[in-house]
């Protein structure tokens, strides 16, 4: 058992190391040294866990996309309104992006398709899911197109990420639930989710 749980270890550790220099410098420009000299492992105990560079970038990538379902199913049986449940769970999403470089790096390589079969999952369609669901509860207001919405959002809560990666991703990803739901949402919603406004506005 110990030797098995070292052998996992060591395993867990080249995942990371890979996940970094992707992160850092791109998959093309990733090298087999670069990723055994950070996560200070030798060639044979790389070679023993993985066939290639592109055996790891396909392991990250079915990690991040196995993490997605249960994060999607754990909002979904908070039994929130779709507005609330959007919010949160593109939330947890970009926080997840955040803290972990593995599933950030995943994420990365499938997106921009630099390995096999790695197809990024579709979150434009998730939120246009809940948006339409929202609209269908009257949580938006009547001229609002849930499509058209679920595109604004998603090309703002991405620029957002590309402008500030990291922590401070956070308070722009707020900026853009409260600019946008401003004008899509009906006042009623608004005024039962007072954590949009901002911290000046928000009722004592």
């Amino acid at each position: 058992m110990p030797q098995q749980r070292r052998a996992q270890a060591t395993r867990r550790t080249i995942l990371v190391a890979a996940a970094e220099e992707f992160d850092r410098v791109g998959y093309e420009a990733t090298t087999l040294n670069g990723i055994l000299r950070r996560g200070g492992v030798t060639k044979g105990a790389f070679y023993f866990h993985f066939a290639s560079k592109e055996d790891v970038a396909r392991v990250l990538v079915r990690e991040q996309r196995e993490r997605w379902p249960a994060l999607w199913r754990r909002w979904v049986r908070q039994g929130l309104d779709p507005l609330s449940t959007a919010i949160g769970l593109v939330d947890e999403l970009l926080a997840a992006l955040d803290e972990d470089v593995a599933t950030r790096a995943g994420m990365r390589l499938a997106c921009r398709r630099e390995v096999d079969a790695a197809t990024p999952p579709d979150w434009e369609q998730v939120l246009a899911e809940l948006l339409g669901r929202a609209a269908d509860s009257g949580y938006l207001l009547p001229a609002v197109d849930p499509r058209a919405l679920a595109r604004v959002v998603y090309a703002a809560l991405v620029g957002a990420r590309t402008i500030d990666r990291g922590a401070a991703s956070t308070g722009r990803t707020a900026e853009v639930w409260r600019v946008v739901l401003r004008g899509a949402a009906t006042p009623e919603w608004l005024r039962t989710n007072p954590m949009l406004q901002p911290p000046d506005e928000r009722p004592r």
